[in-house]
């Protein structure tokens, strides 16, 4: 059974928007204009621009901290105008609003699947754009706001064949005995280097009980020291540590950055081993 909505719901709202421009800001406005009394909670709008997958995996990470009764606005779209824009009721009774470019998959994934999707279409919650090339605060915020005020999703379009929704496709590691095959899926701003391995691909790998780890990289190599927390390296110390989010990172003691030496970008390949004397 779902749980019974509360009239206001918290609307969590994540974007690439950036914090130095209006655009936030005219989200806020237009959403406590339809649903003053709802709480809007900004996740981050530091996804870097036009980066889908970043956002989605953001996204779906956050899952566990944000509420059954949340109504979750993500707006990262390099096709601005050109995809559908959706409205999703997940299983747990999170609502997912945002663009159909496989933003949303992996959070409704992460809320326990799609319950139902609409496309949005209806006239008198989706407003007419002021301009195409930034659409959020007419054709997103009033539907995220409209369902956090109490508003049934059915309302705000036309009903969605979940399977027709665009989706994000993370990407395994290659495990085998003592060595993972991996890539970058994310960085943030302290240089810290998130890779698509889970505590369990460690253990798969032979690598869990290793106290240091030997990473590979297309444009350079380094010996990384297992650790807990940022504390546990010196500076300029490579090391690695699984992050709040589940991911290993790749840190570097402050105030050096994890990136520097290794050559490392998004989906960069990364090769993991034990450190052998």
């Amino acid at each position: 059974m779902l749980p019974r909505m509360p009239a206001a719901r918290p609307i969590v709202f994540l974007s690439d928007f950036g914090l130095g421009n209006e655009w936030v800001g005219l989200c806020h406005a237009v959403m406590s204009g339809i649903a003053p009394e709802c709480p809007i909670v900004d996740l981050s709008h530091l996804v870097r621009p036009l980066e889908v997958t970043s956002g989605a995996i953001l996204l779906a990470d956050a899952m566990p901290y944000v509420h059954e009764s949340s109504v979750v606005l993500a707006v990262v779209d390099p096709n601005v105008g050109k995809d559908r824009e959706v409205a999703i009721e997940t299983e747990s009774g999170r609502h997912l609003v945002g663009p159909d470019n496989g933003l949303l998959s992996l959070a409704w994934d992460a809320a326990g699947g799609i319950r139902s999707a609409v496309d949005l279409t209806s006239a008198g919650v989706v407003r007419r754009p002021h301009a195409e090339s930034f659409r959020a605060p007419d054709t997103l915020c009033p539907p995220a706001a409209s369902l956090a005020s109490g508003m049934p999703i059915e309302q705000l379009g036309t009903p969605l064949d979940p399977t027709t929704l665009a989706v994000v496709v993370m990407a395994e590691p290659e495990v085998e005995a003592g060595k993972i095959t991996c890539e970058v899926i994310d960085f943030n701003r302290f240089g810290n280097v998130h890779l698509n391995v889970r505590p369990a691909d460690l253990d798969a790998a032979g690598l869990d009980a290793e106290a240091m780890l030997s990473i590979e990289a297309v444009s350079g190599s380094a010996a990384a020291k297992r650790g807990n927390t940022y504390a546990d390296f010196a500076a300029g110390e490579y090391g690695v540590l699984f992050d709040p989010r589940g991911w290993l990172t790749i840190v570097r003691g402050n105030p050096a950055s994890a990136l520097d030496g290794l050559g490392l970008s998004l989906a960069a390949p990364v090769w993991l081993t034990a450190v052998r004397d």
